[in-house]
């Protein structure tokens, strides 16, 4: 367990929270005054009005709905969204439209969903070549779709 703070930015904002009790992601809602329409590929930022501090050694994911993306094809662009621990500012979600109809988004929906993970940082080493392995250089496609 890890402990992530957040700050309300309004009154009537509700903290993220699992909606089950296996669920990896919490779910995130949309922090509206009125509500905003998203056209068939139009990509916008919606505000949350939550700001989080993560600690050290951990990010937070930001992932598209599933219900969400096969319902409308709305699903976030950047999936998934980093939120690196030393970033202190407005939570926002760049949803896009991939669907072939308007989406109306209200205050309150529930539009994308949080994950935390830790975080390994590498240790970057310049070489002259690479180790040799069976697949080698074989690339996208090389090892079939069955």
């Amino acid at each position: 367990m890890v402990d992530i703070k957040f700050v309300k930015t309004h009154p009537r904002i509700t903290l993220p929270r699992y909606e089950s009790e296996g669920a990896a992601g919490m779910d995130l809602r949309a922090f509206l005054d009125t509500d905003i329409c998203i056209a068939p590929l139009e990509r916008i930022k919606i505000p949350t009005g939550l700001k989080l501090e993560i600690p050290q050694g951990y990010e937070a994911q930001v992932r598209p709905r599933s219900g969400l993306a096969v319902k409308t094809g709305l699903t976030v662009l950047n999936s998934p969204g980093t939120i690196d621990s030393d970033y202190r500012g407005d939570l926002e979600i760049i949803l896009i439209n991939l669907g072939s109809e308007n989406v109306i988004i209200k205050d309150g929906e529930r539009i994308a969903q949080l994950v935390v993970a830790p975080v390994i940082r590498a240790d970057i080493q310049e070489v002259k070549e690479l180790s040799p392995s069976k697949r080698g250089s074989a690339g996208f496609g090389s090892s079939g779709v069955n």
